[in-house]
């Protein structure tokens, strides 16, 4: 037996946000159509250029969107952690996988042929609303950063993947707990930066006390005045 499969149920598909609008009888429908699997840290989940088109829903974890250039240099797209989805552009255009997906920390998904996923879309409109949603939310997102790219320095670039970061985390009142804390070279390869710039403007921001460090975690002391850092820089572009 495998033990890296994984039983599906209606019940499996609570909290995974493009069925969440489906009742207990539907979701035991849709279950139907899907297997589940467990991926290890640091396994590779789709391989970039892949010919596969399975829709990958995630149950628990965190997976890295990334690729890599022929000289071995990482660009980080993004993380999706448990609710939401990854996979569906091979899905919807039938073209080979955009970029690699690796589980960052142990990881449960459901999955379903694209052709299951275009029956699922057809038969339920709901999930057919929640996807436009949310491939809407990720051109948005995909929009900013080429926004950020092309008119904001590289510190006011770690000011706002530390504010796109921060939106999704524990918060109380202006201070937010990033756990766990992101290497250096990880938000570099988000902003398409080197390790050192990142250090050394960490410390310009510990130093203002606008972040701090504890444990394993990043403190952002003041969301509103990061906020303002670059706001401030789009506002001069513009």
């Amino acid at each position: 037996m495998n033990d890296n499969f994984l039983e599906v149920s209606g019940a499996t598909l609570t909290g995974i946000d493009v069925f969440s609008d489906l009742n207990g009888k539907e979701r035991n429908e849709v279950a139907k159509q899907c297997r589940g699997h467990r991926f290890d840290s640091g396994q590779l989940i789709v391989s970039h250029l892949d010919n596969t088109n399975e829709v990958f829903f995630i149950i628990s974890g965190t997976v890295r969107v990334t690729i890599y250039s022929k000289a071995g240099k990482e660009t980080t797209f993004r993380d999706v952690s448990a609710g939401q989805m990854f996979g569906e552009l091979s899905a919807i255009d039938s073209k080979p996988r955009s970029a690699h997906v690796i589980a960052l920390v142990p990881s449960s998904v459901l999955f379903v042929s694209a052709n299951r996923f275009w029956e699922l879309l057809e038969k339920y409109p709901s999930i057919a609303k929640r996807t436009l949603q949310y491939l809407t939310k990720l051109v948005r997102l995909l929009s900013d950063r080429v926004v950020e790219i092309n008119t904001l320095g590289v510190k006011n670039r770690i000011h706002a993947e530390l504010l796109r970061l921060g939106r999704n985390q524990e918060k109380s009142d202006e201070i937010v707990t990033i756990t766990p804390i992101p290497t250096h070279a990880d938000l570099a390869n988000r902003i398409g930066t080197h390790r050192e710039a990142v250090t050394r403007e960490l410390g310009v921001l510990a130093r203002q006390g606008v972040v701090s460090k504890k444990d394993n975690k990043l403190i952002i002391q003041d969301m509103e005045r990061l906020q303002r850092m670059v706001d401030d820089v789009l506002n001069d572009e513009f």
